[in-house]
C-alpha cells in the first residue's frame, strides 16, 4: 500500500544536526551513511519544514538529499483511469513516463499503472526510471515478487490449469526453488539438441521468407518466425515435431490467444480506444472462451514430455503441475520471448545498413571457417561484433519493459540526484527500456551502437543490462528470479544472427507496429557472395 498523510498536522518535528562520524567510519566508501538528526516533537508549536537529510552515495563520491517521493494518484478511480487513457492512448507509453519525469524533475515518482479499475484492485506504484534506482527490482532481500509477474494484477489460474505458475512464485516460497531446479533440469538435460534444432527450424524459416519474396515481392517475418520458433523449442526440448502431431502447426496461433487472455490488460491492439476499453482493458477476458485451446496444447506437452514429469515426480511434483509449468516455460516465457525480440532485433539490425551487415557476415563466416566450417559453442565465440549486437538488441529493447516488486520493509531507494524513503508494502514499478538507455550510464544511449560491448571497457557496460530480471553479469539461481532460461535467449539470439549472416550478404525489410514486437516485413535478402 502507498502511504498516506497522518492526520496529525499540529505534530512539530524539529531536526538538530548530530556529531560528523569518527573518522574510522569517514573512511568506508562503500557503506551507505545516513546523517541522523535527533528529532524533537511538539505538539503546541507550528509545522516546521526540516531541510533534508543526506545520504553519501553507494560509491562514497558525494551526498545526495533524501526527499519525498513526488507525484499524486489522483482521486480514487478517477486518477487510475485518467493514467490508462494517457498511457495507452493520450499520450502513449514512453511519452506517459517521460512527461511525468519532466512535471516532477525526477526518475522516481508515484503513478498509476494500467489496468486499473476495474481489473487492478490496487493501481498505486512507485516508479523507477533510471539505471540506478531500477536493481533495487532485483534484490529479493527487498522487495516480494509473489503475484507480481503481469503487475498490479494477476491473470486467473484457471488460464494455467488451477497452479500459480513458477514466474508467479517469490523466491521465498518452496515450490519456487522446486520448480526452478526442474527448469534447469530441462535445459541442461536437452542443450546438446540445441544448436542442431534451431538451424533445422530456422532452415525452413529462410526457405520460406525465399519463396514468399519470389511470388509476392515481400514476406512477413513474425508469421514465419512464429511457427520456426515454436518448431524448435518442440524439437530442441522433446525430440518432437508438432507437425507430426495432432497440433500440427497450430501451435502459434493457439498460444497467440491464450497469451492475450493473460496479457489484453496491459496491451494496446489497435482497436478503437473505446472498443479496446470495454474488451481488454475494464474486464479480463473469460478463461473459459480459450479453455478448448488451451486443452489441445496442454495433450501435446503431457504426451511429449514424458522424462520431465518423471524427474517432476522424483521432486515430488504431480505431473499435471509439472506440465502446465512446461507449458508456460515454454509457450509464455521462450515462444513469447521469440515473438517479440527475434522481430525487434531484426528491425536494429536492418535499420542499421549494409555496412554493419558485410562486417557482420565477414566476422561470422570466417570464424565458422576456422573451426572447420562448423558451427559450435566455441565459434560462437570467436565473433565479439555479433555478441555484441546481440546484447546491444537487448539494451535497447528489452523483450519484457515492465518489472514490479512489492516493499518487504522499509528502505532508501537511490536515484542519480535524490534519495527516497520507501515504506513496507508499496509497490515498486521499473520501466526498463528508461534504466537501460540511462544516458548518464550509457553514451549515445538512445542509438543502436553494435560495437557498444566490445572489448574490455564494453564488457563492463554488461552489468548494466537488465533483460533478465537480473544483470547480465550475474547467473540465476535457485534464490533469485533472474531467468531461468537466460542464457538459452542469448544462445538462440546469437544463433539466429549467425544463420542469417551465414546465407545473407544483407537483407532489407519495412517496420510497422504491432502489439507484440515490431511488425517486420522483409523485402529484399541477398544470398552470401563470399
Amino acid at each position: 500500500m502507498a502511504s498516506s498523510p497522518l492526520p496529525f498536522t499540529s505534530l512539530h518535528l524539529q531536526f538538530v544536526s548530530s556529531k560528523k562520524p569518527s573518522s574510522k567510519s569517514a573512511t568506508t566508501s562503500t557503506s551507505r551513511r545516513v546523517v541522523v538528526r535527533r528529532v524533537r516533537a511538539s505538539v503546541s508549536e507550528k509545522p516546521y519544514m526540516a531541510e533534508p537529510a543526506e545520504v553519501v552515495s553507494d560509491n562514497g563520491e558525494g551526498k545526495l538529499p533524501v526527499k519525498k517521493i513526488p507525484g499524486s494518484y489522483g482521486i480514487p478511480y478517477v486518477g487510475p483511469l485518467k493514467d490508462r487513457l494517457d498511457y495507452f492512448y493520450n499520450q502513449g507509453r514512453d511519452e506517459f513516463f517521460k512527461s511525468k519525469i519532466q512535471k516532477y524533475n525526477s526518475t522516481v515518482f508515484r503513478t498509476n499503472m494500467p489496468p486499473g479499475p476495474l481489473i487492478s484492485q490496487d493501481s498505486k506504484v512507485v516508479a523507477l526510471l533510471d539505471g540506478k534506482s531500477f536493481p533495487v527490482l532485483f534484490d529479493v532481500t527487498k522487495v516480494e515478487k509473489k503475484d507480481l509477474f503481469t503487475g498490479t494484477y494477476m491473470p486467473s489460474t484457471d488460464l494455467t490449469g488451477g497452479y500459480r505458475i513458477l514466474s508467479y512464485l517469490d523466491p521465498s516460497e518452496p515450490k519456487h526453488a522446486l520448480l526452478k531446479q526442474l527448469i534447469f533440469f530441462l535445459l541442461k538435460s536437452r542443450r546438446d539438441q540445441v544448436i542442431p534444432e534451431f538451424q533445422a527450424s530456422y532452415a525452413e524459416l529462410f526457405e520460406t521468407l525465399e519463396k514468399e519474396l519470389g511470388v509476392k515481392g515481400r514476406s512477413s517475418f513474425p508469421a514465419a518466425n512464429d511457427q520456426a520458433g515454436f518448431n524448435f523449442l518442440c524439437r530442441a526440448f522433446f525430440g518432437t515435431n508438432p507437425r507430426d502431431t495432432k497440433l500440427g502447426t497450430d501451435g502459434p496461433s493457439l498460444i497467440s490467444k491464450w497469451v492475450l487472455f493473460q496479457l489484453g490488460p496491459v496491451l494496446s491492439l489497435g482497436l478503437p480506444k473505446y472498443v479496446e476499453e470495454l474488451l481488454i482493458h475494464t474486464f479480463p477476458l473469460p478463461p473459459a472462451l480459450v479453455k478448448k485451446d488451451y486443452q489441445r496444447i496442454y495433450e501435446f506437452f503431457y504426451e511429449s514430455s514424458g522424462f520431465f514429469q518423471d524427474e517432476a515426480e522424483k521432486m515430488g511434483i504431480s505431473r499435471e503441475e509439472a506440465c502446465h509449468n512446461l507449458i508456460f516455460a515454454t509457450c509464455f516465457n521462450s515462444f513469447g520471448g521469440m515473438k517479440i525480440f527475434f522481430p525487434n532485433m531484426l528491425k536494429w539490425i536492418g535499420r542499421a545498413g549494409v555496412k554493419l551487415h558485410t562486417e557482420l557476415a565477414t566476422e561470422i563466416r570466417s570464424a565458422i571457417r576456422s573451426n572447420g566450417g562448423k558451427l559450435t559453442m566455441a565459434a560462437m565465440e570467436q565473433m565479439p561484433l555479433m555478441k555484441s549486437v546481440v546484447y546491444e538488441a537487448l539494451r535497447i529493447e528489452p523483450p519484457v519493459p515492465l518489472q514490479y516488486g512489492r516493499a518487504k520493509k522499509d528502505f532508501l531507494i537511490e536515484s542519480h540526484n535524490a534519495v527516497f524513503q520507501v515504506k513496507e508494502g508499496e509497490m515498486l514499478f521499473g520501466f526498463q527500456p528508461f534504466a537501460t538507455k540511462d544516458p548518464k550510464i550509457f553514451e549515445r544511449s538512445q542509438d543502436f551502437v553494435a560495437d557498444r560491448f566490445i572489448g574490455e571497457d564494453g564488457e563492463k557496460l554488461l552489468k548494466h543490462v537488465l533483460w533478465s530480471n537480473g544483470p547480465e553479469t550475474q547467473q540465476p539461481t535457485l534464490g533469485n528470479k533472474q531467468c531461468a532460461g537466460k542464457d538459452f535467449v542469448v544462445l538462440m539470439s546469437r544463433l539466429l544472427v549467425v544463420e542469417l549472416f551465414r546465407r545473407y550478404d544483407s537483407f532489407e525489410i519495412e517496420v510497422g507496429k504491432s502489439a507484440l514486437g515490431a511488425a517486420v516485413t522483409v523485402t529484399s535478402l541477398k544470398r552470401a557472395s563470399f
